[in-house]
């Protein structure tokens, strides 16, 4: 019997909120059985930024969870729950490990991207930043609908549109996410990894020159 890493009953019996965008939050998608082991086997990235998945390194565990996420069951499931045909869609992963004073800021995400899935591994979350907030407009933090600590095993969906606006309150620090994006085609994955390898090489630099 293979052993699955995440629980996919829970994220289908959960129902879609439609304001002001469709979103789902589900706790415990992760199982938390298994959640020492991931948490052993995450990327050790220790600077801000997004990395493309090929470009870290992780252990079996980790790669597991990976895998089922993008794979047919999971991708079936966040089709019927939005009601989009995923069946022709690559996906694309990024991994966090910390958040810096720059992230956070309100923003919807690129229009190459139909669907975001958020997973976070950070145990209870008790401080006040880092808390994302799905919002109603583009210039209120405050004017939330909803706000997802990121704890642990906690997922995140929601469908990109025009007003799907979202951000944070201000965290310094360790902060992980993993994001899954099912992508318009296969030229916005290639663009994507360049440009988050980018985005993360000169985060890096400038935390380095601060120090």
């Amino acid at each position: 019997m293979t052993i699955s890493t995440i629980n996919i009953e829970a994220l289908k019996a959960t129902p879609v909120s439609r304001e002001p965008f469709p979103y789902v939050i589900v706790p415990n998608f992760v199982r938390p059985e298994i959640m020492p082991q991931i948490e052993a086997d995450y990327p050790p990235v220790d600077q801000p930024g997004s990395f493309p998945l090929p470009s870290v390194k992780c252990g079996a565990s980790f790669k597991m969870l990976m895998e089922e996420i993008q794979g047919p069951e999971m991708t079936a499931a966040i089709a019927e729950k939005f009601g989009i045909d995923l069946s022709d869609k690559p996906t694309m992963v990024t991994v966090r490990g910390r958040t810096d004073a720059s992230d956070g800021r309100i923003h919807t995400d690129s229009t190459s991207k139909i669907i975001t899935v958020l997973i976070y591994f950070n145990g209870k979350w008790e401080q006040p930043g880092g808390r994302l907030r799905l919002l109603r407009s583009p210039d209120n933090l405050n004017d939330m609908v909803a706000e997802v600590p990121p704890e642990q095993g906690t997922l995140l969906a929601f469908k990109n549109q025009p007003n799907a606006w979202h951000g944070h309150e201000k965290h310094e620090g360790p902060r992980r996410a993993v994001q899954l994006n099912w992508v318009r085609d296969m030229n916005v994955v290639r663009k994507e990894q360049i440009r988050h390898r980018i985005s993360a090489f000169f985060k890096g630099l400038n935390k380095r020159r601060a120090m």
